[in-house]
């Protein structure tokens, strides 16, 4: 799943309906000289709700929408008759959609699940028509509710693609060219830096008709975390992945360095991504022989799983994927 229309943020003003007001009325018939009250209740004004989509994976269906904005609520009427209720805006979105307040950052939800439902902004409540108010003492109330006034605030929409294993590397480590190999994903894949511009999810097929999902996000560079190459665009995408993938090449001047780098720039933008599993993937190394591969081992990381491979010959393929799939179980 690669695509230029990939859009992972967006901001829009939400306005849920406003409620109907309550009817004021009383009953008038033949031969009934003083009918009582029977003004209706107003409707509820709809909301704008969010519903998650396992068939999207980009907010590019909702880019345009600057006005989302919901149906008022009718008025009530005569006969004890209540307003209809205001249509709701429902707005789906894909898997690890997260809805906040522009304003102040608050996060009003997140969905997670196909079919799931948040309700951003809630409609107005109908008010109460004047047959509500009648009692014993006061059999004739002449005052009816107001509906409640909808909600008017601006909200954002941020994406953080759902998925088991990501991968981080800098950029032309062999990200994209090892999605592709296992999986059927068609990332964009050429001999230059930053080849990738979107994330890139390809499913994983493991043995007994098992799977997994991986994530190529575009190549971090050292200073990311403070904006630099393409920046923390892309890195709020790590925050999903349940294990995360180091992929460096063999040819790399300093293995044991860059790895440190990579893990650097996810701690400066988030401490939290180092409690997550890891693993490291030497890439490109069918250049290497044995007796290379045996003095490498004595450089890299300490208690981190390695593994060497080649995506152009499939050299340590399938022992990649058991160790994924050994790690994430």
């Amino acid at each position: 799943m690669s695509s230029p229309n990939f859009i992972d943020y967006i901001k829009f003003n939400s306005r849920s309906g406003h409620g109907g007001a309550g009817c004021l009325h009383f009953h008038r018939e033949k031969f009934i000289e003083k009918g009582g009250p029977d003004g209706g209740d107003g409707g509820k004004g709809g909301s704008v709700i969010l519903r998650g989509n396992a068939q999207l994976w980009t907010l590019l269906h909702l880019k345009y929408r600057k006005h989302v904005i919901a149906e008022s609520g009718k008025p009530g009427e005569g006969q004890n008759c209540t307003g209809a209720a205001g249509s709701d805006e429902i707005l789906e979105v894909p898997l690890g959609t997260i809805a906040k307040r522009f304003e102040t950052g608050e996060i009003l939800g997140e969905i997670a699940a196909d079919g799931q439902e948040i309700i951003l902004t809630p409609g107005g409540r109908g008010g109460k028509g004047n047959a509500f108010f009648a009692t014993s003492t006061n059999q004739a109330p002449q005052h009816a509710q107001p509906g409640e006034p909808g909600i008017e605030e601006w909200v954002v929409l941020e994406l953080r693609l759902l998925a088991d294993v990501g991968l981080v590397g800098f950029p032309n480590a062999g990200k994209s060219t090892l999605l592709s190999v296992v999986s059927a994903a068609k990332p964009k894949i050429a001999d230059y830096a930053f080849t990738t511009l979107t994330p890139n999810l390809g499913v994983v097929k493991y043995r007994d008709d098992k799977s997994f999902v991986v994530a190529d996000i575009p190549g971090i560079i050292e200073g990311a975390a403070e904006g630099r190459g393409l920046g923390i665009r892309f890195l709020k995408h790590i925050e999903r992945n349940s294990l995360l993938l180091f992929l460096v090449p063999a040819d790399s001047p300093d293995i044991k360095k860059e790895f440190d780098i990579l893990l650097n720039e996810l701690k400066k933008y988030n401490p939290e991504l180092l409690d997550k599993r890891r693993v490291l993937a030497i890439s490109k190394s069918d250049m290497l022989d044995d007796e290379l591969k045996t003095e490498m081992k004595k450089e890299l990381p300490e208690n981190i799983p390695a593994i060497f491979i080649s995506s152009v010959t499939n050299q340590g393929i399938t022992e990649l994927k058991d160790l994924l799939w050994k790690e994430l179980h």
